[in-house]
Parts: structure tokens; sequence; C-alpha cells
């Protein structure tokens, strides 16, 4: 069954990425994604629970930033396994934190560079006290010509949730 939907979907010019399922968290809700979506899980919105996220296509940098003394390994998933995995179609991320700080970030960042939600540092889960439950880390380790203010105003930390446009 899951296989024709899948074809009924790519006939309709639909991608398989917006054809798939995303599942409900089991755990405490860490990001809730709205806007232009295909995906979701409760109502228009998917929420994401720290076990969803482990399952995206994630990576790790161990990088110099301006919040941290020394260098700090970050992990998590890409950003462009999230909007793959919600169906997302806009071209603007609306990134808010829980302190109701807002960046936006254009598509091309996260398409043309591996940007992580990170949600570990060293390892270790991220709390809303150390920047958590989510921080999007830029690839300075691969694009050092990042290290910039226009990229440290568009990596938000305690992200909330994100809204696609």
């Amino acid at each position: 069954m899951r296989h024709s939907l899948i074809a009924l979907a790519l006939a309709s010019g639909v991608s398989a990425a917006s054809a798939a399922e995303l599942p409900e968290p089991t755990g405490p809700v860490v990001l809730v994604v709205t806007g232009e979506i295909a995906n979701t899980n409760l109502g228009d919105e998917a929420h994401f629970d720290l076990a969803m996220l482990d399952a995206l296509a994630s990576r790790e940098t161990v990088i110099e930033t301006p919040w941290y003394e020394g260098t700090k390994a970050f992990s998590g998933p890409m950003i462009a396994a999230l909007l793959d995995a919600v169906g997302a179609e806009g071209e603007t991320l609306r990134v808010n934190a829980l302190n109701d700080y807002s960046a936006e970030i254009p598509r091309s960042d996260v398409v043309d560079y591996p940007v992580i939600l990170a949600t570990r540092i060293d390892g270790d889960t991220l709390s809303v006290r150390d920047k958590g439950p989510g921080f999007v880390i830029y690839p300075f380790d691969v694009a050092p010509d990042l290290y910039n203010e226009m990229t440290f105003g568009r990596s938000v930390w305690q992200v909330g949730s994100i809204d696609v446009f």
C-alpha cells in the first residue's frame, strides 16, 4: 500500500519527501515546525521530540564560536533533512527562540551548507540553560567565510519553533 501511495504522489507531482509519513512524538516536544509544509502530525504543525530529530540525517562539527570558550563539538540534524522530513516548500525559515528572539534564514543557506540544528554539545544534550533544546550552528569548519556578524545573527539558540514561508 505504501508503495502505491508514493507512486500516486510522484505521478501527481509531489516529491517522495513530501509523501513520507511523519510519526507522532512519543517524548517531550522540543521543536514545532509550521508554515508551508506538507507533512504534519498535529493539525497543520509538525511536532518533533529528540528521538525524531536524532533519526534525521545529522552531522557533527568541531568548531570555535563566539558563544563558548575554546573548541566545542556540536551535533544534531541537518536543517535540510528536517525540511525534507516536513515536506517544506517555502524559501525562508523564521527560526524562533524560546525567549522570543527570531531570525530569518534563507533556505539557500541550509541547502548550500550543512547547517545543523545542534541538539548536543560535546556529546551532552543541550539544556535550555545551555542554549538548547536546539541551536542553529553554521559549518565554520568547512566554510570559514561564514564566521561573520550576519551568520551570528542567524545562529539562533534555544530554538523552539521554525516557520517556513
